[in-house]
């Protein structure tokens, strides 16, 4: 952001709007050293180290401020990078959690899948236990083999 002449209606020191624009500066380059670096009136009273009244009273310097946040929004560089950031892993997520659940219901599947093959297995031993306790006749012997 290019420093203007600050208008004559500003109640401000020349130290003080050389104070305010360089704290905007640094705001809006994503350089911020005595704040979070959130582009708020805020941080750039408490960036330039003047009060929240003696930064009111800098007209001009306000006036470009809010026309920068209006154009441009208030996502620093920093935030609009963790956004993309945040935007990418919730993508990654959804994805994750789109696979999770089908192989959670392939999981299902399976467990009734082994359920049922568990049952046919029980019900077969049963059978098997109920036939070996049938009477077994043996098959006689059969002589030397006859020729047809």
């Amino acid at each position: 952001m290019t420093p203007s002449t600050d208008a004559p209606n500003d109640q401000v020191s020349p130290k003080t709007a050389a104070a305010l624009r360089a704290a905007m500066t640094r705001l809006l380059e994503g350089r911020p050293q005595r704040t979070d670096g959130r582009l708020t009136k805020e941080n750039l009273y408490k960036e330039a180290q003047v009060s929240r009244a003696t930064m009111n009273r800098a007209h001009t310097i306000l006036a470009e401020w809010d026309s920068y946040i209006a154009a441009y929004g208030k996502a620093t560089p920093g935030e609009a990078k963790r956004d993309a950031t945040i935007a990418g892993l919730k993508k990654r997520l959804a994805t994750k959690t789109q696979e999770c659940t089908f192989l959670e219901n392939k999981l299902k599947a399976a467990h009734t899948a082994i359920a049922a093959l568990f049952h046919d297995n029980q019900a077969l031993r049963q059978q098997l236990n109920k036939d070996a306790s049938a009477t077994v006749t043996p098959l006689r012997p059969r002589g030397p083999r006859q020729r047809r």
